[in-house]
């Protein structure tokens, strides 16, 4: 059953403000699939992932293959924005046929497992922003919240005082974090996955055969540096806007899905490249009330939910892109600071 649907029939008292706004989307018809949409977004992205491996192939051992590493990057971010949306089952209908699109374009092409990101993820989505229930929130090197700023210890303490400066570095090293931390999940399974184990193993061997194969070992290493920091830094880019500096939603708004979901969500302001940078995730409240609905679909909904919430007193936080940067690096400096001061206290 889509979560929308067992979120609404669960729901209770103020759970109800949901199914009037789910009435309204339904009736708009923009739960429906977009077959079409989908089947051109990834023949287009996998044409452009085919034109990069060839000009990976031309180029030979060349140093101006740094510039291709760095069109690779924002390709593979592409081809992850695809396996994110096969995750909620935007593409098609049925698990069977998304969970085939997720773990070719996650495991097969950019590295990562469909079944470790799902997890982790919808935890995310049920939770959004709650310590100890949202994995989002409890990144180890990041303290996001006055209780993990003020718990640190040690050199962790007086670290997390500078973690607005060394955000950005930091997701230089967050593909490689998801690719250890996908192999680590896939060994750890009991009910051993082997389609993924199988489609990340080729993947692994083949970047690192190809690599080995038209480069050099000393530009093979640059290339992989260049390639999975900025595949980092653009995932890490496009999903700190969406909620980092956002409240955690407490007591009745908590347990009301509508408003957990809203109040801890802001979207970044659209346009043509903004939602193409960002795979649609700038609609960040419109995904998280409906994560079953397709991608094309979340700018017709935005209005509908922004009058919607205007209408039961809900607020809707909107923003530019380089402002939701701005607001989720002050946030991070604000909690730096709490850490700071508890460090005082304890000397």
């Amino acid at each position: 059953m889509p979560i929308e649907k067992t979120l609404v029939h669960s729901g209770k008292g103020r759970g109800s403000e949901f199914a009037g706004l789910l009435e309204q989307v339904r009736s708009a018809g923009l739960l429906e699939r977009r077959p079409w949409y989908y089947a051109a977004k990834i023949a287009s992205t996998v044409l452009a992932l085919v034109a990069g491996v060839a000009a990976f192939a031309v180029l030979g051992d060349s140093w101006w293959q740094m510039a291709v590493a760095v069109y690779l990057a924002i390709v593979f971010a592409q081809l992850g924005f695809i396996g994110h949306d096969a995750g909620h089952g935007q593409i098609r209908q049925g698990t069977r046929a998304n969970t085939l699109i997720g773990v070719i374009h996650a495991n097969a092409l950019v590295g990562l497992s469909y079944g470790w990101w799902n997890e982790k993820h919808n935890r995310h989505h049920a939770h959004p922003n709650e310590p100890g229930r949202d994995p989002d929130v409890d990144a180890g090197a990041l303290a996001f919240t006055v209780q993990a700023a003020a718990g640190r210890r040690g050199l962790g303490r007086v670290a997390v005082r500078y973690q607005a400066w060394y955000f950005i570095p930091l997701l230089l090293l967050q593909a490689v974090s998801l690719h250890v931390n996908s192999i680590i999940w896939l060994v750890r399974e009991r009910r051993m996955r082997r389609v993924e184990v199988l489609l990340l193993a080729a993947h692994v061997s083949g970047y690192v055969t190809a690599l080995l194969l038209v480069l050099s070992p000393a530009k093979a290493l640059v290339f992989a540096v260049v390639h999975q920091g900025l595949l980092g830094v653009y995932l890490g880019c496009a999903f700190a806007p969406n909620h980092k500096g956002m409240p955690a939603p407490a007591g009745s708004d908590a347990a009301n899905f509508l408003r957990r979901q809203v109040l801890a969500s802001r979207d970044v302001r659209p346009g043509w490249l903004v939602d193409w940078a960002l795979g649609g995730l700038n609609y960040q409240i419109e995904h998280h009330l409906f994560p079953s609905m397709p991608r094309a679909n979340l700018k017709r909904a935005k209005p509908l939910v922004r009058a919607y919430c205007a209408r039961i007193g809900v607020p809707y936080r909107e923003c530019g892109l380089f402002d939701s940067y701005r607001q989720a690096l002050r946030h991070l400096d604000a909690m730096g600071v709490i850490g700071s001061r508890a460090l005082d206290e304890a000397g």
